[in-house]
């Protein structure tokens, strides 16, 4: 036993010390990746707020700084004083006794997400990146057209930019659509994760997904597909 010991031993702290270093290294780069500017928003973007993280330390944390209106827009991030790195992935934003406020974790690149109980899910991103999307948003409101694969319209409707709730936005149907559209009858909408998603009001979801022809495609696809054109 005391021969095994000898061998064991100095083979686990060497992993120890080959571990430790490289998950300082990820946590390090994380933090530097995060200085900058971030919008941080409900997922619809209806409500934002522009937080810059800075990597001076204070007595909460790191530093940072709101924008003045983001306490009227996202209430919560009143209670925001300073942000952090927990662990090798999360962003924590904290309040003033180093308490999380929402943590944030990547789930696409430069892209984050954090729930509060009771409220949803937040999302963090680049500023710039978030003001593209903004972008597409306005891009996206408009009179559109349902086609089948041979291009028969078979239905109008309009997306709008009036909030039907905290994620999504109204959206109306033109008189005359096919059957299998009205009994759908979308009522909301909204871009998520480089999706259009139309949802109605009993719960029930269409995700349409954009095609290198400038159209959406509703997905998963078919022999027959259905396609949503700009008019």
């Amino acid at each position: 036993m005391g021969r095994c010991s000898g061998i064991v031993l100095p083979a686990l702290l060497a992993l120890v010390a080959a571990v430790g270093p490289a998950r300082s290294q990820d946590a390090s780069t994380l933090k530097k990746d995060m200085i900058g500017q971030w919008e941080l928003s409900t997922t619809e973007r209806g409500k934002t707020c522009v937080v810059t993280l800075k990597g001076d330390a204070s007595p909460q944390g790191l530093k940072l700084e709101l924008e003045p209106g983001c306490g009227a827009s996202l209430p919560f991030t009143r209670d925001i004083a300073a942000w952090t790195i927990k662990g090798l992935d999360i962003v924590r934003l904290q309040d003033a006794a180093g308490q999380p406020v929402i943590d944030f974790t990547e789930v696409e690149s430069g892209i984050f997400e954090g729930l509060r109980q009771g409220e949803g899910i937040y999302i963090l991103q680049n500023l710039a990146a978030a003001r593209s999307l903004a972008k597409s948003m306005d891009q996206m409101i408009g009179d559109w057209s349902m086609v089948r694969g041979k291009g028969v319209v078979i239905c109008g409707l309009t997306l709008t930019n009036t909030e039907a709730d905290q994620d999504n936005f109204q959206v109306f149907l033109k008189p005359k659509c096919d059957p299998a559209i009205a009994a759908f009858a979308p009522t909301q909408w909204r871009l998520e994760r480089g999706q259009m998603i139309l949802m109605s009001a009993k719960g029930d979801i269409w995700q349409f997904e954009a095609d290198d022809n400038a159209q959406w495609r509703r997905v998963p696809d078919s022999a027959d597909p259905l396609i949503m054109l700009r008019q």
